[in-house]
C-alpha cells in the first residue's frame, strides 16, 4: 500500500555537507520493491573507527550478530556499511548467516579491505531469506558508482531513502562542533516507523563524523548518548530482531585525537552527538506508522531516575492512552492506570498529572473546579504534553511516542502483501 507522508514530518530534509573521505551511493537491486533504491553503499576513509549498539532481543537477525563479531574482530576499524531494505535477513538460520558472510565477501573484495571492517544492515520482512545474489551481482558496478566523484555523497536525503521500509519520510540529522579549536561535522541518517521500542537503539541508523576519534571513546559516548535519545523513544511497544546503531569517525577533520572520553575537550562534542541522535530518534517517533499526533511524557519526583523512565515508558506504550490521545479525549484515568501498572513505586493520594501544562488531578482525584476546556483545545494539536509526578523522589525522565489510530492497523494488516 502507498502510504502518506505523516502529518509530523519536519518540513524538510535538512542540509547535509558532505564528509572528505566518504563516498557512497544508493541503488536499485530488486531485493523487494520495484523501482526505487533499496540498497546503500557507504564507504570510508582507511582508518575510520567505529562504535555500535545493537538489539538486546534474545532472536537478532543475521546482520546483527556480524556486525557484533566484526566490532570484536576489526578491533573498531570501519571501511564500509551496506544497507538493505525489504527484507530483514531476521530468524533465517544458518542460511540467513551464509548470505551475510557472502555479501561481507564481495563488498571486502571490491573494496579492497577485510572483511571484518564492512558492516551490513537488513531491514523488512522477517523469516524470508535474502536474495543475496541481488546485491552481490551488483556491488562492483554499485561501488563504482560510489567511488565515481564521490557517488551520491552530496545527496545524504538519498542514502536515508534508500534504507526505508514502511518509513513515510528519509530522516536525516546535522551538526557541527569543535574539539580542542577544529571545527567538526556530525552527520546521522535513520529509518524506523514501526516495531518501535529500542532497547540499545533505534531500527537502523548511521552516524558519521570527520573528528579523530578512538573507538573506545566513540563506543562510550555513543552508549551514553542512545540511553538518553533512542532508548526514550517508542512507537508500539515492540523492540525490532534488526535494531542497530553505528557511529563512524573519519578523523579527517584533523582534530588531534582525544584518547580520555572525560576529556573536557569533548563536551561541545558530546552535546551535538547527542542532538543529533534525539533528532533522528524524534523524527522516528513522528513516523510512527499511522501517528497523527507527536507525544512527550514528563516524569518528576518518582523514586529514581530508572523508575521514572519505566513509569513514563508504561505511559507512552499504553495503547489506551495512546487511543485516548488519536480520539483528543482528555481521558486522564487511563494515565493513572499507566502509572499503576509500571511496578515501580507510586501512592495514589501524591500523584499529580497535567495534560498541557493544565494540573487536571491531584492528591488522588480529579482537580476540584478544573476546566477541561484548554486541555480539549490541547488534545487538538499535533504536539502532547502530559507531565506526571509521582511525589515520591527525585527521579525524572522523559519519553517520546506518537498516538495509536487505526492507520496502525491498516499498515500491518497489510505489510506482506
Amino acid at each position: 500500500m502507498k502510504l502518506s507522508v505523516s502529518p509530523l514530518a519536519p518540513a524538510g530534509f535538512p542540509k547535509m555537507p558532505a564528509l572528505t573521505g566518504v563516498t557512497f551511493a544508493a541503488h536499485p537491486c530488486g531485493i523487494r520493491y520495484k523501482d526505487r533504491d533499496d540498497l546503500l553503499l557507504m564507504v570510508l576513509p582507511a582508518n575510520t573507527t567505529v562504535a555500535g549498539v545493537f538489539t538486546r532481543s534474545k532472536c537478532p537477525s543475521a546482520p546483527v550478530d556480524w556486525c557484533r563479531e566484526a566490532l570484536r574482530k576489526g578491533k573498531g576499524r570501519a571501511r564500509a556499511v551496506l544497507v538493505n531494505a525489504g527484507n530483514a535477513n531476521a530468524f533465517t538460520g544458518a542460511a540467513g548467516a551464509a548470505a551475510v558472510q557472502r555479501t561481507v565477501a564481495k563488498a571486502a573484495e571490491v573494496i579492497g579491505c577485510q572483511p571484518e571492517h564492512v558492516f551490513v544492515s537488513s531491514t523488512g520482512t522477517i523469516g524470508e531469506q535474502l536474495p543475496d545474489e541481488r546485491i552481490t551481482s551488483q556491488l562492483d558496478a554499485v561501488f563504482a558508482k560510489a567511488m565515481a566523484d564521490g557517488g551520491d555523497a552530496g545527496d545524504w536525503q538519498k542514502a536515508a531513502a534508500a534504507i526505508m521500509t514502511t518509513d513515510t519520510f528519509p530522516k536525516g540529522s546535522s551538526r557541527t562542533a569543535v574539539i580542542d579549536g577544529v571545527t567538526v561535522t556530525i552527520n546521522g541518517i535513520a529509518k524506523g516507523s514501526g516495531m518501535i521500542a529500542p532497547d540499545m537503539a533505534t531500527m537502523l541508523s548511521y552516524v558519521v563524523t570527520d573528528a579523530a576519534l578512538p573507538a573506545e571513546v566513540l563506543q562510550s559516548m555513543l552508549a551514553k548518548g542512545v540511553d538518553k535519545t533512542f532508548n526514550c523513544m517508542t512507537v508500539d511497544s515492540d523492540t525490532s530482531t534488526s535494531d542497530t546503531l553505528l557511529l563512524f569517525a573519519t578523523g579527517t577533520a584533523g582534530n588531534k585525537p582525544v584518547k580520555d572520553v572525560a576529556d573536557k575537550r569533548l563536551k561541545d562534542f558530546k552535546a551535538k552527538l547527542t542532538d543529533v541522535l534525539l533528532d533522528l530518534a524524534q523524527q522516528v517517533a513522528r513516523d510512527g506508522e499511522g501517528a497523527s499526533k507527536f507525544i512527550e511524557v514528563r516524569v518528576t519526583g518518582a523514586d529514581s531516575g530508572r523508575a521514572a523512565k519505566r513509569i513514563a515508558k508504561a505511559i507512552a506504550d499504553s495503547p489506551l492512552v495512546k487511543t485516548a490521545i488519536a480520539g483528543e479525549d482528555a481521558n486522564w484515568g487511563r494515565i493513572v492506570m499507566a502509572v499503576g501498572k509500571a511496578g515501580e513505586k507510586a501512592d495514589r493520594d501524591r500523584l499529580s498529572i497535567r495534560i498541557g501544562g493544565v494540573e487536571v488531578a491531584a492528591h488522588g482525584r480529579a482537580v476540584e473546579g478544573y476546566d477541561e476546556t484548554p486541555v480539549v483545545a490541547h488534545m487538538k494539536g499535533k504536539e502532547i504534553v502530559i507531565e506526571v509526578d509521582i511525589g515520591l523522589g527525585k527521579g525524572k525522565a522523559t519519553v517520546w511516542t506518537c498516538d495509536l489510530t487505526h492507520g496502525y492497523i491498516d499498515i500491518n494488516g497489510s505489510y506482506r502483501t
